[in-house]
């Protein structure tokens, strides 16, 4: 059957309607495709490596993936450098940075620093928040309550009449000094004798010494050598690293120093702990650190939220708290 001419000429019309939308379509000029907006966050963190922020990066990640943020993490190129840290920090705001995450190298010289500064993206502080309308949260785990926690486990644990070295990386790095006075409170109303090392007031002047705790095994072999027993509390993650090795290199050691403590969570620390080497530790879960800066990143580039102080959880453990489900999760997180 034969179409008539004015047939074809409704189906001419009908396919190049047809085709008229297909190349309006595909020119977005009906079906507009909603552009997703990336945003850019720097995470500005207090080391030279990032080797202790293994499971803070993973919740960095994960926030990064869902948030639909590009993230650009970086260490600082000089070891204690905060005048560095504050560069970085204004350098990455100037390239671009819609927000920034800081781990404040030490806090109270951020502070004063920032003071001075004039920022034009908002910043998120892992830790106790900045003042200024630019410090829009505070993610950390209560310092001071963190050191009572430890302090309470060390009393329950040891007798008085064995001494404590404290030792730490230095006292005004991050918020080392608030761990301090939670722990010196509990040990010195519970009676025990407590003994300071510095690394950063060491008195070691070579640079290599210094920086791997040198001052550590002196008073180790000064207090193994006349077979006296102590108690050591390591209060950052650097200084817990670098004790923790020492120990767990000699025997001696082990047999004359059989109590360490600290706070850490990184998997060499947990795998000193498993093998002995640690008593105890208090831990937070740092993934959900490292998530939480992502998102309320997120919420001050779109001025959502209010400012506020998140606090975050503490827990002491043990090595049988290893294998429990609940610390398998907050210890050990999968992407």
């Amino acid at each position: 059957m034969k179409m008539t001419r004015q047939e074809k000429i409704i189906w001419s019309l009908f396919a190049g309607v047809l085709i008229l939308l297909f190349l309006l379509s595909s020119t977005d000029l009906i079906i507009k495709e909603k552009k997703t907006e990336i945003y850019p966050v720097s995470v500005i963190i207090g080391e030279t490596t990032d080797d202790y922020y293994t499971n803070f990066r993973k919740g960095v990640d994960k926030a990064a993936d869902e948030y639909n943020v590009d993230v650009n993490f970086i260490t600082l190129y000089e070891k204690g450098d905060v005048t560095e840290q504050m560069e970085l920090l204004k350098r990455e705001i100037d390239d671009g940075a819609k927000a920034v995450v800081l781990v404040p190298l030490k806090q109270k010289e951020c502070s004063e620093i920032l003071d001075g500064m004039v920022l034009a993206s908002p910043l998120i502080v892992m830790g106790t928040i900045f003042p200024g309308d630019w410090g829009m949260t505070g993610i950390s785990q209560d310092c001071q309550e963190a050191g009572k926690m430890l302090g309470e486990a060390i009393a329950a644990e040891n007798t008085p009449d064995k001494p404590v070295f404290l030792f730490s990386e230095g006292l005004e790095y991050g918020y080392n000094r608030d761990v301090y006075d939670g722990l010196l409170g509990v040990l010195s109303r519970a009676g025990f004798q407590l003994h300071l090392y510095e690394m950063d007031k060491s008195g070691i002047t070579e640079p290599d010494a210094a920086e791997n705790g040198e001052i550590f095994r002196r008073i180790m072999e000064e207090t193994v050598y006349p077979g006296g027993e102590a108690v050591i509390a390591a209060l950052d993650v650097k200084s817990l690293d670098i004790t923790a090795d020492i120990i767990a290199g000699s025997p001696a050691y082990g047999r004359y120093l059989p109590r360490l403590y600290g706070f850490g969570s990184t998997t060499k620390i947990l795998n000193q702990m498993d093998r002995g080497v640690i008593k105890g530790l208090v831990v937070t879960n740092q993934f959900d650190a490292g998530y939480l800066s992502i998102v309320k990143a997120v919420e001050a580039i779109e001025k959502r939220g209010d400012r506020e102080q998140i606090k975050l959880e503490s827990y002491y453990i043990e090595k049988e708290d290893l294998k429990k489900t609940h610390f398998e999760k907050i210890l050990y997180p999968i992407e």
